[in-house]
């Protein structure tokens, strides 16, 4: 009775309209605005956007649904949600390794989204007039990281800011902050998009995303492809578990996946023509690498007419995208505590967010005081986002898609996966057919070759051939 009871009075979104939003916010992050534009870049453009679409199929959607099922199905959290399904310590401990991918992720997450928030100070502030090429903008960037107050004050701006949206809860916080900032973010996209395109040598950089270039794609590009199919998502923290187990048994879960998928992918490649477009009209170089963003696009926007005002919509674009993912971070370490520990949500959210912001600070030094410190050849920032990223996500989303294709018991699946699509697999019985395939046999693989990537493995091994 008492169990059922604090059933009852779990939170829930207020529509489906805002879980798709929140999920769709989650995955919609600083990969990619940031870094899809940036990999196809070094990667070939329109043969690497191919590719990569393929991976998303084949990979991205069917992880999604199995992901969000899981918590759609149990109403927990990761680890809750795992060991109600097999009352078993081990899988348990897989739903504990996407709390603690959470922590990791949002603590050095939330530096870089600093940068984000600082860098529309610089652009309101015209800092960026100065630059007369793209070495400027990058030691313009040095300098900033390099100040411990300037690094470290807008680290904790954001978290204050990400903080707060949580406290608020799931419809009144996490859903409504959603339902504004989805709109502004594709508005913002929009018209940098437009702006982008209507420039003087914009065709340059619609050819080269438009246009495959197949001699650019090797095995290398297409491992690439498949690990930002998986990491673009949100795959294997928890994330979408999570925001799954707030959702009505009423809604397809299938369809729901397919939405945020198609969102996810939209706003990329916007994303994609926004930026491209810009880059080759003022004739810089497509495959600046990770310093596209920061170190590249200041002196971009400066070179353009109403460069100023489109510097500003950038940034606040970047930051309204970091933001809908880091509440997602949040919320997954949050949920543990609320439901398995039973903590009130405003404690939970108050003394994990403190923690985070705690465990953040080393990697937002690593840039100034703590620069000097290697391990492994790696700063402390760097240290948190291979283990976080290149470990803890890709193994999580391969144990995700082992557990529902082998472990579960497909026929438990099916009949929780038909709740909410029943019209879905009665017309396309096939649709069913392909997903239980791709879920069993094409993800496992795929996505352990991630991890073999992620970890240098494959490198490794290619160097011995």
């Amino acid at each position: 009775m008492l169990v059922r009871l604090m059933e009852q009075k779990r939170e829930n979104w207020g529509s489906k309209t805002g879980f798709i939003l929140a999920a769709a916010g989650s995955a919609i992050g600083l990969g990619n605005i940031w870094k899809f534009p940036y990999i196809a870049g070094e990667n070939g453009g329109a043969s690497f956007i191919i590719v990569y679409l393929i991976c998303i199929a084949i990979i991205g959607l069917p992880v999604l649904i199995a992901e969000i099922l899981i918590g759609r199905t149990t109403q927990r959290d990761p680890v809750g949600a795992f060991y109600k399904l097999s009352n078993s310590k081990f899988w348990a401990s897989v739903g504990g390794m996407g709390i603690v991918g959470g922590f990791l992720i949002l603590s050095f997450y939330a530096v870089i989204a600093g940068w984000a928030v600082g860098y529309i100070v610089e652009a309101v502030l015209g800092n960026f007039n100065s630059f007369t090429e793209a070495t400027s903008a990058s030691d313009h960037f040095n300098n900033l990281v390099g100040n411990v107050y300037w690094i470290l004050g807008y680290f904790t701006f954001f978290m204050i800011i990400t903080m707060v949206i949580v406290y608020a809860g799931i419809q009144k916080g996490i859903e409504r902050g959603s339902k504004i900032m989805m709109p502004v973010l594709f508005l913002l996209l929009i018209i940098l998009m437009i702006r982008g395109v209507t420039l003087e040598g914009a065709a340059a950089g619609m050819d080269f995303l438009w246009n495959p270039d197949w001699s650019k794609i090797n095995a290398q590009s297409v491992l690439i492809a498949l690990g930002h199919a998986f990491f673009t998502l949100s795959l294997g923290m928890g994330a979408m578990l999570t925001y799954g187990s707030y959702m009505s048994k009423k809604d397809s879960v299938p369809n729901s996946a397919l939405q945020i998928v198609v969102l996810d992918t939209v706003i990329a490649l916007i994303a994609g023509v926004a930026i491209f477009t810009s880059v080759f009209a003022v004739g810089l170089d497509p495959a600046a690498g990770p310093g596209l963003i920061f170190h590249t696009l200041p002196s971009v926007f400066i070179k353009m007419p109403g460069g100023y005002i489109f510097a500003i919509l950038f940034f606040v674009l970047l930051t309204i995208a970091a933001l809908t993912s880091s509440i997602s971070l949040l919320q997954v370490v949050v949920s543990y505590f609320v439901d398995e520990r039973k903590w009130k949500r405003h404690t939970a959210v108050t003394v994990l967010a403190g923690i985070i912001f705690l465990l953040g600070v080393p990697s937002a030094l690593s840039y100034n005081i703590l620069s000097d410190f290697k391990f492994f050849g790696m700063n402390f920032f760097d240290i948190v986002d291979f283990t976080a990223s290149n470990v803890i996500l890709p193994l999580g989303g391969m144990l995700i898609a082992i557990f529902v294709g082998w472990v579960w018991g497909f026929d438990k699946v099916i009949i929780n996966v038909k709740e909410g699509a029943e019209k879905l697999f009665d017309e396309h019985p096939i649709v069913l057919t392909f997903w239980k395939i791709f879920l069993k046999f094409f993800a496992p693989i795929l996505i352990f070759l991630v991890l073999l990537q992620s970890i240098g493995i494959l490198d490794k091994i290619a160097a011995l051939f």
